[in-house]
């Protein structure tokens, strides 16, 4: 308690107090794991094979012009078309999150071109420079923009744009002030604009005169690339994971960077030296035999972050279920049955369960449309806390969040920006036994479902006499030690004979009839059995037909 004190009167931070970022880089992947006093608060993975395209600047060329969708595809280089939406290829207005900034001499703005415009300026074949606002999600192609931003330390350049601009997230107006005379003595060129990022709070000027330096720069071999490839073709490429951890993360409140990997350490420090020598203090080689993410508690907190129910600290616990359409969280009370105020009980697992949700769709980087279940709540004061602590929880999202007030049904909707697969589409893959539905039918109906492949099966080939059942282990047992009459019944019932093996390769939902006599699997749903069964019914009617004929002609 007194060193805790005397830490805080010398301007350090308490034990446990601490934000690390651990960085583990391995041969297939990159993870980043951002840490508030050893709680996972942020989590990124990144791999070579499906490195992410949102932020690439592209050169394409229009391939088709759709004038219902009022939209044009775009060929960037890539397996699918790129979506480029008529608003989107419009000089656009600074969004909401930036406080627009009056530029001084500001020229008189042309004619403000418009969507009909669009089809004039972009036909069929012609080249266009865009980014990727949104990459690949599930059979969707990318989705891009015109208006171009290049993201530095402490500025945004926008080199089609003249607006400047300020985070709303500074929210002191003397800092403000401060920074918009900063940006009046920035020397930016004529028709590019900037915007002064959250991290530029409390900054020198200098910094972002050099920020805007390398920014320029940055263009300038855009500009150039633009007029020596045809296209389709990459003009720049985002920064990788780890670079742009250093980009997005480090900031004076950052006490460490932890890497295990030597050669990336050097490099982020040299990154890091070209903003602050003195952070290079804080990047740290990790050379243990444990595991860095191991060691740092971070494995055990992804596995339990991402499991589809997450406990809270009270005892109640979030279902989250991820869908195409929408993703719906679930709140219950759990084991918090609370005392006598049951009011009180549910008001505290909605506050503690809004926090809990703000994390999750930040660690699993949910984005579209979420719908939240809390629990029944009378009191409009308690459902308005409720969703002042959720906005307070993605007030340190960097994607955009929109929240509606809780309907009276207790649902609570909100959005999140998606700009790529969420991080279970990209580690996990669809079930190949219950198809993602998270569910397999049980030994039972697969004992019904056999037996009435086998009844099919045997009066639809006659001539099969023996059948061999190929089925999953489990299946097996039920077979033997519950169904065991039955299967005789049948035996009995088409003077056959039924043998039963195990295969450890098959599903809970599969099997395999196969015809013992010439050792070929019979599938009892094709349409070749029911045309078996026809032929065959066919060839008795023709042999009926013809034995009647000869025994007519025997009377004669």
């Amino acid at each position: 308690m007194v060193l805790d004190k005397i830490r805080e009167f010398f301007g350090f931070k308490k034990h446990g107090d601490e934000k690390e970022i651990i960085i583990s880089c391995e041969r297939l992947e990159r993870r980043v794991a951002l840490l508030e006093g050893g709680r996972l608060e942020e989590f990124a993975i990144e791999r070579d094979s499906d490195r992410q395209i949102s932020g690439n600047i592209y050169k394409g060329r229009v391939k088709n012009l759709e004038s219902g969708l009022k939209a044009m595809f775009v060929d960037i280089g890539i397996d699918k078309n790129a979506f480029l939406h008529y608003w989107d290829a419009i000089p656009a207005a600074l969004d909401s999150s930036v406080e627009t900034i009056e530029r001084g001499n500001k020229k008189k703005n042309q004619r403000r071109v418009t969507a009909d415009d669009i089809p004039r300026l972009y036909p069929p074949g012609s080249d266009v420079i865009v980014q990727v606002t949104k990459g690949p999600i599930g059979t969707k192609g990318p989705r891009i923009t015109t208006n171009i931003s290049l993201a530095g330390r402490y500025l945004v350049l926008m080199p089609f744009t003249d607006q400047f601009g300020i985070s709303r997230k500074i929210e002191s107006q003397k800092e403000r002030q401060r920074l918009r005379k900063i940006l009046a003595g920035l020397d930016v060129p004529d028709g590019m604009g900037v915007i002064i990022r959250t991290v530029g709070e409390g900054q020198r000027p200098r910094f972002f005169v050099r920020d805007l330096a390398v920014l320029l720069e940055q263009w300038k071999k855009v500009e150039q690339k633009l007029q020596n490839v045809p296209a389709p073709a990459l003009l720049l490429q985002e920064p990788d994971l780890v670079e742009r951890t250093v980009r997005d993360f480090l900031t004076d409140e950052i006490d460490r960077i932890i890497l295990d990997n030597e050669e990336e350490a050097n490099r982020v420090k040299e990154l890091i030296g070209s903003i602050s020598k003195r952070s290079q203090k804080k990047i740290r080689y990790y050379n243990e035999a444990t595991p860095i993410f191991e060691r740092f508690n971070v494995d055990k907190q992804i596995d339990g972050a991402f499991r589809r129910q997450v406990w809270l600290p009270c005892g109640g616990y979030l279902v989250i279920d991820e869908t195409e359409a929408l993703v719906a969280v679930d709140v219950n009370t759990g084991r918090n049955k609370g005392g006598k105020d049951q009011d009180k009980t549910i008001t505290q697992t909605n506050l503690e369960a809004a926090e809990e949700v703000a994390r999750q769709l930040r660690l699993r980087n949910i984005g579209g449309l979420v719908i939240i279940d809390f629990i029944d709540m009378r009191d409009r004061k308690d459902q308005q806390a409720v969703v002042n602590k959720l906005k307070d929880g993605v007030r340190r999202d960097k994607a955009k969040t929109n929240i509606l007030p809780i309907s009276s049904l207790g649902l609570l909707e909100m959005t999140r920006q998606r700009v790529q697969e969420s991080i279970s589409r990209s580690l996990y893959a669809e079930c190949p036994h219950c198809k993602g539905r998270g569910m397999v039918k049980s030994p039972e109906t697969m004992s019904v479902e056999i037996q009435r492949a086998i009844i099919r099966i045997l009066r639809l080939y006659p001539d099969v006499h023996e059948l061999r059942i190929h089925v999953n282990g489990v299946v097996m047992e039920r077979l033997k030690n519950e169904d065991e009459e039955l299967l005789v019944d049948l035996e009995r019932r088409f003077q056959g004979r039924l043998t039963f093996r195990v295969d450890p390769k098959l599903g809970i939902e599969d099997f395999k009839l196969v015809n013992v006599a010439t050792d070929q699997e019979i599938d009892p749903k094709s349409d070749a059995a029911s045309g078996a069964a026809t032929a065959h019914a066919e060839s008795k009617e023709h042999r009926s037909d013809r034995e009647r004929s000869d025994r007519e002609r025997g009377r004669r």
